[in-house]
């Protein structure tokens, strides 16, 4: 199977596409530039950029030319696709410093060397335009009536929808077409969520150029439930390990439903698919091994082998009450915090495993916090130096899944 659209499709990658089967006979017969845009509205990418990420990867092993487009333009703006209010303002300063960030992040992926992928920035042409000339020669191809019927403006008209934002459909199609007469590029690719801005750049290449552009938009990388991956109680699952340390990154994949554990294999990972189908039928315990696979698969992508390896034995150590737990999350008290003892639910704040004293006062009564693999069965429970072991570490446990260690100092 040589042709990278049958390996996106059968790794179930495609959700939509403009043109399928010429689409596919294309990338099979030249090699052919595309894009993604990428807008640096913080200073890390997250999970949910991942799926996208590892998508132009695969294209790329197939000989194919990505562009990665930094939103430097289209950020002073924000897109409102799947969002309920207006995203924050960020100034040009802001912005350039999250992009070269993300550079950092997609060399982990993507080879740059020789042209053999791109990195461009839309405010090379964005922040110069002519607005009455960019109204005269883009603006006149967009009919009003036909953007109120997008999905990302629709769901905003209740709510309310700013001119701003209105204009984001017309910029990223403009992007595409300066990037077809720059570069030759001819499909965009992006999450299902960008369908109808993409539709809009390849229509305004065939009324201005006369020419044939593709889009493809992929599955949504989200859970059985349907609910959107790389959340937790803490936030976001961010590439950046200042962020989203390597333990926390592999214990978020390690840790992932039992049900979710083939989608994230085929689309996360470059197993062969023999393999994913493989670790994917596998049941009961033996589904664990599976997610360590998975979680030591995503570590070494994004972190490199060193943190995966050191990740692993940390998460093994943990749950195996062992010694290395150095790649652990940990806090550090000092002697005289806990020379009269110090309270668990202040305990759970310190550590971060609550954010406040009534949400750990909940996940003791209802049974869901652990000292030394003992469950706590008073929001009265104290812990004193005794506790600690010969290595002054104590580890608390959230739940089935979630360890903390405590370092005395």
């Amino acid at each position: 199977m040589d042709n990278v659209y049958d390996i996106l499709k059968e790794r179930g990658f495609i959700e939509q596409a403009t043109h399928e089967e010429e689409i596919r006979e294309l990338l099979g017969r030249e090699k052919v530039v595309f894009y993604i845009g990428f807008d640096p509205t913080a200073d890390s990418l997250h999970v949910g950029h991942l799926l996208q990420m590892i998508a132009m990867t695969h294209m790329q092993k197939a000989g194919h030319v990505p562009i990665v487009l930094l939103g430097g333009g289209t950020a002073m703006v924000g897109d409102p696709s799947g969002k309920t209010e207006m995203r924050m303002m960020l100034s040009r300063e802001q912005i350039q410093k999250n992009a070269r960030k993300f550079k950092k992040q997609f060399e982990r992926l993507l080879d740059f060397s020789n042209d053999k992928a791109m990195m461009v920035d839309n405010a090379e042409w964005l922040l110069e335009l002519n607005y009455v000339s960019f109204l005269r020669d883009i603006g006149r191809h967009f009919s009003v009536n036909r953007m109120l019927t997008a999905e990302c403006y629709r769901q905003r008209l209740e709510t309310g929808l700013t001119f701003l934002e209105f204009n984001y459909m017309l910029m990223q199609s403009y992007d595409f077409l300066q990037l077809y007469r720059k570069y030759g590029c001819r499909l965009q690719m992006g999450g299902n969520d960008q369908w109808s801005n993409i539709i809009g750049g390849v229509e305004l290449i065939r009324k201005v150029e006369g020419a044939e552009a593709y889009g493809l938009t992929f599955t949504l990388l989200t859970t059985s439930e349907g609910k959107k991956m790389g959340k937790t109680e803490a936030g976001a699952i961010w590439l950046d390990p200042e962020k989203t340390s390597s333990y926390d990154f592999y214990q978020y994949w390690r840790n992932v439903d039992d049900k979710d554990v083939l989608k994230c294999l085929s689309l996360l990972t470059f197993l062969p698919m023999e393999e994913v189908r493989r670790l994917g039928r596998l049941e009961g315990a033996e589904i664990n091994r599976a997610k360590e696979i998975l979680a030591f698969e995503l570590t070494k992508m994004i972190h490199g082998e060193d943190e995966a390896k050191k990740a692993e034995a940390a998460a093994k150590a943990l749950f195996s009450s062992g010694s290395d737990i150095a790649s652990a999350p940990t806090t550090v008290l000092a002697r005289n915090e806990i020379r009269s003892g110090i309270g668990i639910l202040d305990l759970l704040m310190l550590t971060g495993l609550a954010p406040s004293k009534s949400e750990g006062r909940r996940l003791v009564q209802q049974g869901g916090v652990y000292v030394k693999d003992s469950r706590v069965d008073s929001i009265d429970f104290r812990v004193f130096e005794h506790d600690f072991d010969d290595n002054k570490n104590l580890i608390i446990r959230k739940g089935k899944k979630i360890h903390h260690v405590v370092k005395l100092q």
